[in-house]
């Protein structure tokens, strides 16, 4: 039997922002809901960080994120077993307190894992493990050991993984503590990746600029071949745009898809700026189409860059910026430690409500 991985989907995302409700529609409306209903796939494991706000909910991100997911789930008569992450939680040392088992109880095809549970998928019994913390940590690990499951889909800390593309998380369980499974998948870590038996499924879509040009989908796992298929998501939330009027012309803009970049954020890189009618121009294009945002990064301090590529290469996401920072200092602590609660930091940053 096939049926659908899907990664944190943190509906409510960067502080309840209307443009990424906006984004999120279009990938289950246009991406997401016409394959399952195209391919008989009426299962769907949703593996945490279902929103994304830790102690509370916005009413526009509730009722938005029912109207383009919870409600199409009922309409197509799919089932979604949901796994309770770190984002679902009001308390970081229990489960108890979580948002969806309180916001999700009018849908009867939505089972919330918030303990240990083993499902019976087409005579396959999988593991399913929420977010562990210090009420329920010792008890899963003896009910893992215990099982007889080759297979298990969690909310996992691994040491070890990327949880951004680059950005390794040095915290965590061992890999070696579910070792016992033939197949691990695994929610929390945005990044898509696979090392021996485990996978970390990676996000639906792009959330911050730590994203950019990383992978993103969902994915279809057979149960009976273990076999996994990804199914990208074309949609791109950040975009990057070169600038060098030495070799971009007024003609040479006329030409650029600016109505793609609609609702997207930009980050415009400025190699070359001898035109600043023609720069202003291109700006005002931006503007017009109505795009999200849009940033402007024209100060390399570092002159020893060889070509145009390594310019752009330059304009790194903000973690990016920080790990290599907090690399560079001499200081008494921990650099991963360090780096670990600045992404915390970071992330409580982005998730802060705007009017």
């Amino acid at each position: 039997m096939k049926i659908c991985i899907l990664g944190d989907t943190h509906f409510g995302a960067r502080g309840d922002s209307l443009d990424f409700h906006t984004h999120f529609k279009q990938f289950y409306d246009e991406v997401f809901f016409p394959y399952l209903i195209e391919n008989n796939i009426n299962v769907v494991f949703q593996l945490g960080d279902l929103f994304d706000r830790r102690k509370f909910i916005n009413f526009n991100s509730l009722y938005q994120s029912k109207e383009y997911f919870f409600d199409k789930l009922v309409q197509h008569n799919i089932t979604m077993y949901a796994l309770v992450g770190n984002h679902d939680i009001a308390y970081k040392n229990t489960l108890e307190v979580n948002s969806p088992e309180l916001l999700l109880k009018e849908y009867s095809n939505i089972i919330i894992t918030k303990d240990f549970q083993t499902y019976t998928i087409d005579d396959i019994p999988i593991d399913c493990v929420p977010w562990l913390c210090d009420d329920n940590e010792q008890e899963i690990f003896q009910k893992m050991k215990d099982s007889k499951s080759q297979i298990c889909f969690g909310h996992f800390e691994i040491a070890g993984f990327e949880m951004d593309r680059g950005n390794v998380c040095n915290e965590g369980i061992d890999k070696a503590s579910l070792s016992k499974y033939d197949v691990v998948l695994s929610g929390h870590f945005h990044h898509k990746s696979t090392n021996d038996n485990i996978t970390y499924v990676g996000t639906p879509y792009e959330m911050t600029w730590a994203d950019y040009q990383d992978a993103k989908g969902f994915h279809i796992f057979d149960t009976s071949t273990r076999e996994m298929e990804f199914v990208r998501n074309p949609y791109n939330m950040f975009v990057k745009l070169t600038y060098d009027d030495t070799k971009q012309d007024f003609e040479w803009w006329k030409g650029c898809d600016f109505v793609s970049m609609k609702n997207t954020y930009v980050k415009v890189v400025v190699i070359n700026k001898q035109n600043p009618y023609l720069f202003d121009n291109v700006i005002d294009n931006l503007y017009k189409v109505g795009v999200s945002d849009i940033s402007i990064v024209e100060d390399f301090t570092d002159t020893a860059l060889e070509n145009d590529q390594e310019l752009i290469d330059q304009a790194e996401d903000t973690m990016t910026i920080l790990g290599k920072y907090i690399d560079n200092l001499t200081l008494n602590v921990d650099n991963d430690k360090l780096k670990a609660l600045m992404r915390e930091v970071y992330i409580e940053a982005l998730t802060t409500e705007t009017e």
